[in-house]
């Protein structure tokens, strides 16, 4: 006699979840669990965490020939998170538990050897596609409160094997109480611009960035407030919407630590050291996970010491850049992620440092300096919207003399205000409008227009700085609450596109 049973559960590629059904067979024959349809190493031994999580929990393995089809059998299966599947499969099959209790239920969870559950990435996004199927979730305590971020989600949850048998005996799974998630808001822990004196050049460019989502580049000597400005970005940036902020869990969720819920609705920032490889930076691996460019989605990427990278490292972030998304193909399989990501970088202007500081320090030579700057190639700087030089800050800004400086929430009621202008506008932030968007929201003014003409003349501006140079001026009409981009605008905009400034 043959016994058949089948549970649901989800694969994990990239942001997908795709449905995984688990068909568990008894038959007689030599005992032993067979586990097919593609599995990787992690799901291949699974057999063994199965059969000792099932008898420490005091029920019977089956002496059978046990066969585990994972189908679609094409896809890849990796990860232990179809442990509990497997388990609850062959406890079905074999009569040990009602199989009717896991209709319409799909399964998650890696065992112990004890018989415990515990958590799997990923949780989220195979939340959302369970609900889009119409099915309930299944998970490990430790991923109840991620799996409930899903809107309209069903979850049951559970700490052991042994346990959650005993509430499918009984009729008494019953799913986990949703709790509203308070709307996403600025991290009470964020630092404050305020602590920033001096730089007002810097902190203006900083805004234009926040307002219009610009990619930023802040050039100048050690300790000049380079990294400190860049910190304080995500604190002037606005709140994120629920849809962004389910985005951000998402991604988060399929990383290497998960999503801590108690970060719900905060900006990421990422600052990956330069030695950090393009896999690293992009996304990869055979298990195609993703990279910081895709963590840092809707909030900042911070590269310090631009030009200690790789340079083919940094080749990379052109495309995201421009699309706001990163393919990622290997031999197995295909990812597609998002990548829409501000891009605040930072470097010395040369070799030592020093190159354009008033104290004279720097004894670069030429060639040194260009060597050193031909290590970030045109295309990528091209793409950088605002370029700015940091000084100095002089001591006279640092004592208690000094004007106290501006906070960040009012720099950010100003963003904000900016923001609402352009997504009533346009529906979406400056640093996007491409095409015929860009023509009709960014049309300058006849002055302007003559102006950025005249630098392109002079092979100040390529095609693509020309554009980028509109978007930036659009984004200081907004702030100055102005209809029309005008020539004073196209000239503000046209100080942040030069890194020759570093030269003093």
């Amino acid at each position: 006699m043959t016994q058949l049973a089948t549970v649901l559960s989800r694969a994990q590629n990239g942001l997908e979840a795709d449905l995984v059904t688990v068909e568990v067979h008894l038959a007689p024959g030599l005992p032993g669990l067979n586990i097919v349809g593609l599995p990787e190493a992690a799901v291949r031994e699974a057999k063994d965490r199965v059969k000792a999580a099932i008898t420490t929990c005091g029920y019977r393995f089956p002496v059978q020939r046990i066969t585990c089809n994972l189908a679609p059998a094409d896809l890849p299966k990796d990860g232990a998170r179809f442990d509990l599947a497997i388990a609850l499969g062959i406890l079905a099959a074999s009569g040990q538990i009602p199989a009717q209790r896991l209709a319409g239920i799909e399964i998650l969870g890696e065992l112990a050897l004890s018989g415990a559950l515990r958590g799997v990435p990923g949780t989220l996004p195979a939340a959302l596609r369970a609900t889009q199927a119409g099915h309930a979730l299944l998970v490990p305590q430790t991923n109840a409160a991620e799996a409930c971020l899903a809107p309209r989600a069903r979850v049951y949850a559970a700490a052991h094997l042994g346990e959650l048998c005993m509430a499918m005996h009984d009729n008494a799974l019953a799913p986990v109480p949703a709790v509203p998630m308070a709307q996403p808001a600025i991290a009470a822990a964020a630092p404050d611009l305020a602590d920033v004196r001096g730089q007002a050049q810097a902190r203006r460019a900083l805004e234009i960035a926040a307002a219009g989502g610009h990619s930023l580049l802040l050039v100048g000597p050690p300790g000049a407030g380079k990294s400190m400005l860049a910190q304080r970005l995500p604190g002037i940036l606005p709140p994120l919407t629920n849809e962004e902020a389910l985005e951000v869990a998402a991604v988060a969720s399929i990383g290497r630590g998960g999503f801590d819920v108690r970060n719900w609705g905060h900006r990421p920032y990422r600052a990956p050291h330069h030695t950090a490889s393009g896999v690293a930076l992009v996304g990869g691996g055979s298990d195609v996970r993703p990279g910081e460019i895709t963590l840092a989605h809707h909030g900042v990427l911070f590269l310090d010491e631009l030009p200690e990278f790789d340079r083919r490292t940094l080749e990379v972030l052109r495309e995201p850049l421009e699309s706001g998304r990163i393919t990622l193909s290997r031999a197995a399989r295909q990812a597609d992620f998002p990548a829409r990501f501000q891009l605040v970088a930072a470097m010395n202007p040369c070799p030592c440092g020093w190159l354009g500081d008033p104290s004279g320090k720097c004894r670069c030579t030429p060639d040194q300096i260009q060597r050193y700057r031909a290590k970030i190639s045109g295309p990528l700087l091209d793409r950088i919207d605002v370029q700015i030089f940091v000084p100095r800050v002089e001591a006279a800004q640092l004592g208690r003399a000094a004007a106290p400086a501006e906070s960040s929430a009012r720099v950010r009621a100003r963003v904000e205000a900016a923001r609402h202008i352009q997504l009533k506008r346009q529906g979406c932030v400056n640093a996007q409008l491409a095409g015929q968007a860009l023509e009709r929201y960014a049309r300058p003014s006849a002055d302007a227009e003559a102006l950025l003409q005249a630098a392109f003349a002079r092979h100040l501006l390529t095609a693509r700085s020309y554009h980028r140079c509109l978007r930036v001026a659009r984004t200081l009409a907004d702030l100055d609450g102005a209809t029309t981009v005008s020539a004073a605008h196209a000239a503000e905009a046209l100080r942040y596109r030069a890194l020759e400034q570093a030269d003093g």
